[in-house]
Protein backbone atom coordinates (compact mmCIF):
# COMPACT_ATOMS: atom_id res chain seq x y z
CA UNK A 1 0.00 0.00 0.00
CA UNK A 2 1.54 3.16 1.16
CA UNK A 3 5.39 2.91 0.47
CA UNK A 4 6.39 5.91 2.18
CA UNK A 5 9.09 6.91 5.01
CA UNK A 6 8.22 9.07 7.93
CA UNK A 7 10.40 12.26 7.85
CA UNK A 8 9.98 15.13 10.23
CA UNK A 9 10.20 18.41 8.84
CA UNK A 10 9.52 21.94 9.75
CA UNK A 11 5.52 22.32 10.45
CA UNK A 12 4.87 18.64 8.09
CA UNK A 13 5.48 15.37 7.85
CA UNK A 14 6.57 14.44 4.38
CA UNK A 15 6.64 10.92 2.29
CA UNK A 16 9.07 10.05 0.21
CA UNK A 17 8.15 7.59 -2.23
CA UNK A 18 10.10 4.34 -1.91
CA UNK A 19 10.31 1.27 -4.69
CA UNK A 20 8.12 -1.62 -3.89
CA UNK A 21 10.21 -3.67 -6.06
CA UNK A 22 13.66 -2.75 -4.58
CA UNK A 23 12.21 -3.72 -1.40
CA UNK A 24 11.03 -7.00 -2.51
CA UNK A 25 13.05 -10.46 -1.58
CA UNK A 26 14.28 -12.64 -4.26
CA UNK A 27 12.32 -13.60 -7.16
CA UNK A 28 11.42 -17.15 -6.57
CA UNK A 29 12.43 -19.47 -9.77
CA UNK A 30 8.85 -21.24 -9.62
CA UNK A 31 7.39 -21.44 -13.04
CA UNK A 32 4.00 -19.97 -13.83
CA UNK A 33 1.36 -22.11 -13.70
CA UNK A 34 -0.37 -23.22 -17.63
CA UNK A 35 -3.46 -24.19 -16.17
CA UNK A 36 -6.42 -22.53 -16.43
CA UNK A 37 -7.93 -21.95 -13.43
CA UNK A 38 -12.08 -22.21 -13.93
CA UNK A 39 -13.43 -19.11 -14.79
CA UNK A 40 -17.23 -20.39 -13.76
CA UNK A 41 -16.88 -22.60 -10.72
CA UNK A 42 -20.59 -23.81 -9.14
CA UNK A 43 -21.13 -22.97 -5.81
CA UNK A 44 -21.26 -26.05 -3.88
CA UNK A 45 -23.84 -26.73 -1.09
CA UNK A 46 -23.24 -29.28 1.33
CA UNK A 47 -26.47 -30.21 3.69
CA UNK A 48 -28.56 -27.19 1.81
CA UNK A 49 -25.49 -24.87 3.05
CA UNK A 50 -24.28 -22.25 1.01
CA UNK A 51 -20.37 -22.79 0.52
CA UNK A 52 -17.52 -20.67 -0.58
CA UNK A 53 -17.28 -19.88 -4.38
CA UNK A 54 -15.18 -22.73 -5.91
CA UNK A 55 -14.86 -24.75 -3.53
CA UNK A 56 -16.00 -28.46 -1.96
CA UNK A 57 -16.09 -28.31 1.44
CA UNK A 58 -16.44 -24.65 4.06
CA UNK A 59 -14.48 -23.53 6.68
CA UNK A 60 -15.04 -22.38 9.71
CA UNK A 61 -11.29 -20.44 9.79
CA UNK A 62 -12.43 -18.83 6.61
CA UNK A 63 -16.19 -18.49 5.73
CA UNK A 64 -15.60 -17.21 2.17
CA UNK A 65 -13.04 -16.79 -0.14
CA UNK A 66 -10.10 -14.10 -0.47
CA UNK A 67 -9.93 -11.57 -3.53
CA UNK A 68 -5.94 -10.66 -3.34
CA UNK A 69 -4.13 -7.51 -4.83
CA UNK A 70 -1.15 -9.26 -6.16
CA UNK A 71 0.71 -5.71 -6.33
CA UNK A 72 4.57 -6.55 -7.50
CA UNK A 73 2.72 -9.63 -9.95
CA UNK A 74 0.49 -6.78 -11.55
CA UNK A 75 -2.24 -9.18 -10.96
CA UNK A 76 -5.53 -10.07 -8.27
CA UNK A 77 -6.57 -13.29 -7.58
CA UNK A 78 -9.54 -15.09 -6.05
CA UNK A 79 -8.15 -17.99 -3.45
CA UNK A 80 -11.09 -20.42 -1.80
CA UNK A 81 -10.33 -21.63 1.73
CA UNK A 82 -8.79 -24.26 0.15
CA UNK A 83 -5.93 -22.32 -1.35
CA UNK A 84 -7.22 -22.55 -5.02
CA UNK A 85 -7.09 -20.10 -7.73
CA UNK A 86 -10.60 -20.03 -8.75
CA UNK A 87 -9.97 -16.62 -10.45
CA UNK A 88 -7.48 -14.51 -11.59
CA UNK A 89 -6.81 -11.27 -13.63
CA UNK A 90 -5.08 -11.56 -15.91
CA UNK A 91 -6.17 -14.63 -17.10
CA UNK A 92 -2.87 -16.78 -17.54
CA UNK A 93 -1.03 -15.99 -20.51
CA UNK A 94 -2.42 -12.99 -21.03
CA UNK A 95 -0.65 -9.35 -20.43
CA UNK A 96 -1.84 -7.42 -17.25
CA UNK A 97 -3.28 -3.93 -17.87
CA UNK A 98 -2.67 -3.10 -14.41
CA UNK A 99 0.62 -1.73 -12.55
CA UNK A 100 1.19 -1.75 -9.00
CA UNK A 101 -2.98 -3.03 -7.71
CA UNK A 102 -2.55 -1.49 -4.83
CA UNK A 103 -6.04 -2.62 -3.37
CA UNK A 104 -8.78 -4.72 -4.44
CA UNK A 105 -12.74 -4.36 -3.60
CA UNK A 106 -15.72 -5.77 -4.97
CA UNK A 107 -18.22 -3.42 -6.60
CA UNK A 108 -21.79 -3.41 -5.26
CA UNK A 109 -22.96 -6.46 -6.98
CA UNK A 110 -20.07 -8.72 -7.00
CA UNK A 111 -19.75 -8.08 -10.42
CA UNK A 112 -17.32 -5.93 -11.12
CA UNK A 113 -13.43 -5.32 -8.87
CA UNK A 114 -12.13 -2.09 -8.63
CA UNK A 115 -8.43 -1.15 -8.19
CA UNK A 116 -6.24 1.91 -7.44
CA UNK A 117 -2.74 1.37 -9.17
CA UNK A 118 -0.64 3.43 -6.15
CA UNK A 119 2.32 4.02 -7.57
CA UNK A 120 1.17 4.36 -10.90
CA UNK A 121 -1.31 7.04 -9.84
CA UNK A 122 -4.23 5.51 -12.08
CA UNK A 123 -8.10 3.64 -11.05
CA UNK A 124 -9.20 0.81 -12.66
CA UNK A 125 -12.75 -1.45 -12.85
CA UNK A 126 -12.30 -4.73 -14.22
CA UNK A 127 -15.29 -6.98 -15.26
CA UNK A 128 -15.80 -10.25 -13.43
CA UNK A 129 -17.08 -12.49 -16.55
CA UNK A 130 -14.90 -10.79 -19.36
CA UNK A 131 -12.00 -9.75 -17.48
CA UNK A 132 -11.74 -6.52 -19.58
CA UNK A 133 -11.24 -2.84 -17.77
CA UNK A 134 -13.86 -1.49 -17.94
CA UNK A 135 -13.35 1.97 -17.12
CA UNK A 136 -10.12 3.91 -15.57
CA UNK A 137 -9.11 7.28 -14.27
CA UNK A 138 -5.99 9.23 -13.85
CA UNK A 139 -2.53 9.53 -16.36
CA UNK A 140 -1.20 6.00 -15.61
CA UNK A 141 2.58 6.76 -14.81
CA UNK A 142 1.74 10.82 -14.06
CA UNK A 143 1.45 12.24 -10.70
CA UNK A 144 -0.44 15.51 -10.77
CA UNK A 145 -3.18 17.46 -8.96
CA UNK A 146 -5.59 19.17 -12.05
CA UNK A 147 -9.05 17.20 -12.57
CA UNK A 148 -8.33 13.88 -13.89
CA UNK A 149 -4.69 13.34 -12.13
CA UNK A 150 -3.83 11.72 -8.96
CA UNK A 151 -0.93 11.30 -7.01
CA UNK A 152 -0.41 8.33 -4.98
CA UNK A 153 -4.28 7.12 -4.80
CA UNK A 154 -5.23 4.55 -2.24
CA UNK A 155 -8.45 2.74 -1.69
CA UNK A 156 -11.31 3.03 -3.90
CA UNK A 157 -14.32 2.12 -3.86
CA UNK A 158 -17.39 1.51 -6.10
CA UNK A 159 -20.62 2.95 -5.03
CA UNK A 160 -24.35 3.16 -6.32
CA UNK A 161 -25.94 5.69 -5.46
CA UNK A 162 -29.44 6.45 -6.75
CA UNK A 163 -28.89 4.27 -9.36
CA UNK A 164 -25.36 6.35 -10.21
CA UNK A 165 -21.69 4.64 -10.04
CA UNK A 166 -19.79 6.78 -7.80
CA UNK A 167 -16.20 5.90 -6.72
CA UNK A 168 -14.55 7.33 -3.83
CA UNK A 169 -10.41 7.12 -3.45
CA UNK A 170 -8.12 8.26 -0.90
CA UNK A 171 -5.21 10.89 -2.98
CA UNK A 172 -2.71 10.84 -0.13
CA UNK A 173 0.00 12.96 -1.72
CA UNK A 174 -2.73 15.64 -2.71
CA UNK A 175 -4.26 15.01 0.64
CA UNK A 176 -7.67 14.72 0.08
CA UNK A 177 -10.44 12.50 -0.51
CA UNK A 178 -12.23 12.56 -3.56
CA UNK A 179 -15.86 11.67 -4.85
CA UNK A 180 -15.85 10.91 -8.99
CA UNK A 181 -18.85 10.31 -11.03
CA UNK A 182 -18.23 7.33 -13.16
CA UNK A 183 -20.20 8.40 -16.17
CA UNK A 184 -18.78 11.95 -16.63
CA UNK A 185 -15.41 11.26 -14.28
CA UNK A 186 -16.30 14.37 -12.88
CA UNK A 187 -14.98 15.16 -8.90
CA UNK A 188 -18.40 15.18 -7.47
CA UNK A 189 -17.00 16.97 -4.30
CA UNK A 190 -13.87 16.51 -2.25
CA UNK A 191 -12.75 16.38 1.35
CA UNK A 192 -9.66 18.38 2.31
CA UNK A 193 -7.69 21.09 0.58
CA UNK A 194 -5.33 20.06 -2.54
CA UNK A 195 -1.38 19.95 -1.59
CA UNK A 196 -2.50 21.00 2.19
CA UNK A 197 -1.07 18.96 4.42
CA UNK A 198 -1.99 19.22 7.78
CA UNK A 199 -3.80 17.24 10.48
CA UNK A 200 -6.72 19.55 10.74
CA UNK A 201 -9.75 17.72 9.66
CA UNK A 202 -12.07 18.27 8.41
CA UNK A 203 -10.60 21.02 6.74
CA UNK A 204 -7.03 19.69 6.08
CA UNK A 205 -5.89 16.24 6.27
CA UNK A 206 -2.49 14.83 6.90
CA UNK A 207 -1.87 12.15 4.11
CA UNK A 208 -5.05 10.46 3.98
CA UNK A 209 -4.44 6.54 3.18
CA UNK A 210 -8.15 5.28 3.71
CA UNK A 211 -12.05 5.81 3.40
CA UNK A 212 -13.81 2.95 4.42
CA UNK A 213 -17.46 3.19 4.19
CA UNK A 214 -19.63 3.51 7.17
CA UNK A 215 -23.52 3.32 8.12
CA UNK A 216 -25.62 6.82 6.76
CA UNK A 217 -23.48 7.63 4.05
CA UNK A 218 -20.45 7.88 6.05
CA UNK A 219 -16.85 7.59 5.66
CA UNK A 220 -13.88 6.63 8.33
CA UNK A 221 -10.77 8.32 7.41
CA UNK A 222 -7.10 7.35 8.04
CA UNK A 223 -4.90 10.31 8.49
CA UNK A 224 -0.71 8.79 8.61
CA UNK A 225 0.33 12.08 9.99
CA UNK A 226 -2.18 12.06 12.33
CA UNK A 227 -1.88 8.36 13.48
CA UNK A 228 -5.88 8.28 14.33
CA UNK A 229 -9.36 7.50 12.52
CA UNK A 230 -11.70 9.86 12.00
CA UNK A 231 -15.59 8.83 11.38
CA UNK A 232 -17.35 11.83 9.21
CA UNK A 233 -20.78 11.40 8.56
CA UNK A 234 -22.66 12.05 5.06
CA UNK A 235 -21.97 16.05 4.72
CA UNK A 236 -18.22 15.40 6.14
CA UNK A 237 -18.37 16.53 9.49
CA UNK A 238 -16.56 14.67 12.49
CA UNK A 239 -18.53 12.43 14.52
CA UNK A 240 -15.58 11.12 16.94
CA UNK A 241 -11.76 10.38 16.20
CA UNK A 242 -10.16 7.56 17.68
CA UNK A 243 -6.26 7.84 18.07
CA UNK A 244 -4.07 4.88 17.94
CA UNK A 245 -1.45 3.74 20.57
CA UNK A 246 0.84 5.78 20.95
CA UNK A 247 3.99 3.26 20.47
CA UNK A 248 2.40 2.48 16.95
CA UNK A 249 3.03 4.73 14.07
CA UNK A 250 1.85 4.93 10.15
CA UNK A 251 -1.55 3.25 10.39
CA UNK A 252 -2.98 1.73 7.12
CA UNK A 253 -6.83 1.63 6.10
CA UNK A 254 -8.56 2.12 8.99
CA UNK A 255 -12.28 -0.15 8.74
CA UNK A 256 -14.87 -1.22 10.96
CA UNK A 257 -15.37 -4.73 12.33
CA UNK A 258 -19.16 -6.11 11.96
CA UNK A 259 -20.04 -5.10 15.64
CA UNK A 260 -19.01 -1.58 14.40
CA UNK A 261 -15.47 -1.47 16.26
CA UNK A 262 -12.14 0.02 14.47
CA UNK A 263 -9.80 -2.23 13.31
CA UNK A 264 -6.26 -0.94 11.43
CA UNK A 265 -2.63 -2.08 10.91
CA UNK A 266 0.57 -0.44 11.50
CA UNK A 267 2.70 -0.46 7.77
CA UNK A 268 6.16 -0.82 9.66
CA UNK A 269 8.38 -3.39 10.01
CA UNK A 270 7.72 -5.12 12.89
CA UNK A 271 3.97 -4.65 11.96
CA UNK A 272 1.19 -4.68 14.21
CA UNK A 273 -2.57 -4.60 14.48
CA UNK A 274 -4.56 -2.68 17.12
CA UNK A 275 -8.74 -3.01 17.46
CA UNK A 276 -10.00 -0.30 19.32
CA UNK A 277 -13.61 0.67 20.04
CA UNK A 278 -15.11 4.38 18.99
CA UNK A 279 -14.52 5.69 22.34
CA UNK A 280 -10.82 4.96 22.28
CA UNK A 281 -10.37 1.82 24.24
CA UNK A 282 -8.00 -1.37 23.43
CA UNK A 283 -9.84 -3.92 22.62
CA UNK A 284 -6.98 -6.13 20.93
CA UNK A 285 -3.70 -5.74 19.78
CA UNK A 286 -0.71 -7.72 17.95
CA UNK A 287 2.98 -7.21 17.25
CA UNK A 288 5.05 -9.58 17.53
CA UNK A 289 8.37 -8.68 17.17
CA UNK A 290 10.01 -12.45 16.29
CA UNK A 291 8.96 -15.97 14.76
CA UNK A 292 6.38 -16.95 12.34
CA UNK A 293 3.88 -14.16 13.53
CA UNK A 294 5.86 -11.06 13.31
CA UNK A 295 4.21 -9.00 10.45
CA UNK A 296 6.44 -7.02 7.81
CA UNK A 297 4.29 -3.98 6.81
CA UNK A 298 0.52 -5.03 6.85
CA UNK A 299 -1.41 -2.68 4.98
CA UNK A 300 -4.65 -3.70 5.24
CA UNK A 301 -6.50 -5.89 8.01
CA UNK A 302 -10.42 -6.49 8.66
CA UNK A 303 -12.28 -8.93 11.31
CA UNK A 304 -14.61 -11.61 9.48
CA UNK A 305 -18.28 -12.65 10.34
CA UNK A 306 -16.73 -14.98 12.23
CA UNK A 307 -14.36 -13.18 14.56
CA UNK A 308 -11.06 -14.71 12.91
CA UNK A 309 -8.47 -11.79 11.56
CA UNK A 310 -7.63 -11.14 7.90
CA UNK A 311 -4.53 -9.14 6.29
CA UNK A 312 -2.40 -8.95 3.81
CA UNK A 313 1.70 -9.37 5.37
CA UNK A 314 3.08 -7.51 2.19
CA UNK A 315 6.93 -7.78 2.57
CA UNK A 316 5.96 -11.45 3.79
CA UNK A 317 4.61 -12.11 0.40
CA UNK A 318 1.56 -13.35 2.52
CA UNK A 319 -2.29 -13.21 2.98
CA UNK A 320 -3.02 -14.90 6.34
CA UNK A 321 -5.66 -15.23 9.16
CA UNK A 322 -4.80 -14.83 12.68
CA UNK A 323 -7.30 -16.04 15.63
CA UNK A 324 -7.41 -13.45 18.39
CA UNK A 325 -8.05 -15.73 21.21
CA UNK A 326 -4.79 -17.61 20.81
CA UNK A 327 -2.81 -15.12 18.67
CA UNK A 328 -1.96 -17.73 16.33
CA UNK A 329 -1.98 -17.89 12.28
CA UNK A 330 -4.22 -20.28 11.17
CA UNK A 331 -4.26 -19.72 7.67
CA UNK A 332 -1.80 -18.56 5.28
CA UNK A 333 -1.79 -18.57 1.39
CA UNK A 334 2.15 -17.77 0.12
CA UNK A 335 5.19 -18.52 1.04
CA UNK A 336 6.26 -15.92 3.81
CA UNK A 337 9.47 -13.46 2.57
CA UNK A 338 9.62 -15.95 -0.42
CA UNK A 339 7.99 -14.05 -3.60
CA UNK A 340 6.83 -15.91 -6.66
CA UNK A 341 4.45 -16.30 -9.62
CA UNK A 342 3.39 -19.74 -9.69
CA UNK A 343 0.19 -21.20 -7.74
CA UNK A 344 0.42 -20.78 -3.81
CA UNK A 345 2.88 -17.73 -4.45
CA UNK A 346 2.40 -13.93 -3.86
CA UNK A 347 4.74 -10.90 -4.42
CA UNK A 348 3.91 -8.29 -2.22
CA UNK A 349 0.30 -8.35 -1.56
CA UNK A 350 -1.26 -5.16 -1.11
CA UNK A 351 -4.89 -5.56 -0.31
CA UNK A 352 -7.75 -8.48 0.26
CA UNK A 353 -11.48 -8.66 -0.19
CA UNK A 354 -13.77 -11.47 0.91
CA UNK A 355 -16.48 -13.27 -1.03
CA UNK A 356 -18.78 -14.49 1.34
CA UNK A 357 -20.24 -17.88 0.72
CA UNK A 358 -23.42 -17.94 -1.33
CA UNK A 359 -22.35 -15.55 -3.95
CA UNK A 360 -21.58 -16.18 -6.88
CA UNK A 361 -18.99 -13.39 -8.77
CA UNK A 362 -20.07 -11.84 -12.06
CA UNK A 363 -24.02 -13.13 -11.39
CA UNK A 364 -27.09 -11.12 -11.04
CA UNK A 365 -26.58 -10.34 -6.77
CA UNK A 366 -28.38 -8.04 -5.12
CA UNK A 367 -26.27 -5.66 -3.72
CA UNK A 368 -24.76 -5.74 -0.38
CA UNK A 369 -22.84 -8.57 1.64
CA UNK A 370 -20.17 -6.99 1.32
CA UNK A 371 -17.83 -7.08 4.57
CA UNK A 372 -17.92 -2.56 3.98
CA UNK A 373 -21.92 -3.26 3.34
CA UNK A 374 -23.35 -0.43 6.16
CA UNK A 375 -27.26 0.88 5.96
CA UNK A 376 -27.53 4.21 3.33
CA UNK A 377 -23.65 3.73 2.63
CA UNK A 378 -24.70 2.83 -1.57
CA UNK A 379 -24.46 -0.25 -0.95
Amino acid sequence: MQRYTKLIGVGAVLFPLLTGCALAGPTSNAAKSNSTPPAKPAVAKKAGQALPYGATKASSILPGDVLIADSSNNRILLVTPGKKIVWQYPAPGQKSGLVDDDDVFFGPKFDEIITNEENNNALAIINFKSRKIVWQYGHPGVAGSAPGYLNTPDDAFLYNKGGKNVITVADIRNQRILFINRKTKSIIKQYGQTGVQRVNPPITYGAPNGDFPAPNGGMLVTQINGNDAIRLNKNGKILWTVHFPSQFSYPSDANFTPHGNVIVAFYTNPGAIVKMSPSGKVLWSYSPTSGPGELNHPSLVTELPNGMVLLNDDYHDRVIVINPKTNKIVWQYGHTGVPGTAPGYLHIPDGVDFLPAGITPGGNNPIGHHLWSYPGNGY
